[in-house]
């Protein structure tokens, strides 16, 4: 029976520090599970078995062993950062398929912390969709393998929630750290603009693009954002009361919100109202063309990565979605819509310290082969599922995805929190708030599971 798979980073780091486990036991335990469950889950696009190995070997020989906060730990990295000596191809046929040169900075700070990268992990098409399928594969929420996973981070975030790996690294440009978080049961954090390297495709759509990591526990989250960003975020000593405004209305019009992840914020608001926060219901001021001004952003940012690649082997949808944002481009450089957007938007979050979300509009969609399917359909898919993130990817202000509640399915539900500038530390407490009051599971049952509605 494995010892180390299930285990959290930080036990798993505090243990390789204290040589009660070498990292190659580690790492080899997490080897055997990708390679007996990923055929079900689909999370990687490749698995770097013997190298990972001998990078273990090499982590177990440093000096500073004793000292690393990633010691052993296992990664996975999502297929748009480059992992020096593998190929990086962003979910597509028409990217280069020789090796990166060298570690994206993220990899790179992982690496000097002690994390050994098993592997990369499936998105959708150059990580434009909040499903993710295509040429190299599907994944599929471990907590119903008939739903995706989400998106564009689903890989990655599959990856933790069966168990594959305790850690993975992501990144969100309209949500694609915070919709598969919410999908598959974990927790996540969107940094605010600049507080971890980002330098995600070409240009970051227009700075909206955010890195950051998966995780099964806030401990975790809050080890692995301190490395990335090399800026410690440690838990408070007290439990400072915060003002939180709780919000259930779709951002943009016309999007309906199911009733688990509504009953997820009202309970989640009377949980945190009864710890001694102030909870009361407040709708931010959003603006009625916030739909236009994110799908503007959303395509433009496409054209832009697209620009070099053959359009001829490029799905459909994306080249759509790229077609129609080339039109945009120029106009989105300018960052007014942004800078209007947080005008509008700092007040209500000056007065509270943490807005309250539901984290989707309604359970993942079905695992289906999405990148077949029209524009149309993918976009009205994403759409009614993850009206929440976009707006915050606009903003560049940090938010989270915390698991809360349930399905009928039994899958986890989850909510949002959503800070102004600067606030990655209230969040991640009010996150741990949440947790402490209502601890969710940290690792999925791996089952069909039943078909229920939500």
């Amino acid at each position: 029976m494995s010892t180390w798979v299930g285990r959290t980073a930080a036990e798993i780091a505090a243990a390789v520090r204290e040589k009660r486990v070498t990292p190659r036991e580690v790492v080899a335990e997490h080897l055997a599970r990708i390679a007996e469950l990923d055929g079900r889950v689909g999370a990687f696009r490749t698995v770097r078995a013997e190298a990972a190995l001998a990078e273990a070997d090499e982590v177990g020989a440093r000096p500073d062993l004793t000292e690393l906060p990633l010691a052993g730990v296992p990664v996975a990295v999502k297929d748009n950062l480059g992992v020096r000596g593998e190929s990086t191809r962003n979910g597509s046929a028409a990217t280069p398929d020789g090796p990166a040169a060298e570690d994206h900075v993220t990899v790179a700070r992982l690496r000097a912390a002690g994390a050994v990268v098993v592997g990369l992990t499936n998105v959708p098409e150059l990580c434009v969709f909040g499903t993710t399928e295509g040429v190299y594969g599907t994944a599929r929420s471990p907590w119903d393998l008939t739903r995706t996973a989400g998106g564009s981070s689903g890989g990655s975030a599959a990856a933790v929630a069966a168990g594959l790996v305790p850690l993975a690294l992501g990144n969100d440009g309209m949500g694609s750290l915070r919709i598969p978080a919410a999908a598959c049961g974990l927790v996540t954090l969107k940094p605010g603009h600049g507080v971890v390297p980002a330098d995600i495709g070409h240009g970051d759509w227009f700075g909206m693009s955010e890195n950051g990591p998966l995780a099964t526990t806030v401990e975790d989250l809050r080890l692995m954002l301190a490395v990335l960003a090399e800026t410690a975020f440690p838990a408070p000593e007290e439990r400072a009361p915060r003002r939180i405004a709780a919000a259930v209305r779709s951002p943009l019009a016309g999007v309906t919100v199911s009733e688990p992840f509504r009953t997820a914020v009202r309970e989640a608001a009377g949980l945190l109202n009864g710890a001694g926060h102030t909870v009361r219901r407040a709708e931010p001021p959003y603006p009625l063309d916030l739909g236009l001004t994110a799908l503007r952003h959303w395509t433009a940012g496409t054209a832009v990565d697209s620009a070099e690649l053959d359009p001829a082997r490029l799905a459909p949808r994306t080249r759509t979605h790229a077609a129609i944002g080339r039109r945009f481009v120029r106009s989105v450089r300018t960052g007014d819509a942004r800078d209007r957007l947080r005008a509008r938007l700092l007040p209500f979050l000056t007065e509270y310290d943490v807005l309250l979300t539901p984290a989707l509009a309604r359970r993942s969609p079905a695992a289906a082969p999405w990148h077949q399917r029209s524009w149309l359909a993918n976009v009205a898919v994403n759409t009614a599922t993850s009206p929440f993130t976009p707006v915050w990817n606009l903003t560049g202000w940090p938010a989270m995805s915390v698991p809360f509640g349930a399905l009928p399915t039994g899958a986890p539900a989850a909510v949002q929190l959503v800070g102004r500038p600067g606030t990655e530390a209230d969040l991640l407490a009010v996150a741990e708030d949440l947790e402490r009051l209502r601890p969710w599971a940290r690792t999925a049952p791996l089952s069909q599971g039943p078909s229920g509605s939500a």
